[in-house]
């Protein structure tokens, strides 16, 4: 009987993993619509800057051109990139 006794182990019970596993679920079912409203909210503030960014560099081009500039224009004499310029039309639909 001793013996029985000795083998018992601390660790814990199933009832245990499952209500840590059941809180776990609840955090992440919380958490998760937030990280993607918050990527959304992010993707709208960087599209905001891009377009500010090459708004200010065709009027940049105008003044020194005298002339519209077109984002094909910007791109040829290096006022933006091309990786700016997708971004842009992107941004703009």
């Amino acid at each position: 009987m001793k013996k029985l006794l000795k083998l018992k182990k601390k660790a814990f019970t199933l009832v245990e993993m499952l209500v840590v596993l059941g809180i776990i679920s609840l955090l992440l079912l919380i958490f998760v619509p937030n990280l993607s409203k918050q990527k959304d909210a992010i993707q709208k503030k960087g599209n905001a800057a891009v377009i500010k960014v090459v708004e200010s560099q065709m009027e940049l081009y105008e003044l020194e051109h005298d002339k519209e500039a077109t984002v094909a224009d910007l791109q040829a004499d290096g006022y933006i990139t091309e990786k700016q310029a997708e971004q842009y039309a992107k941004a703009k639909k």
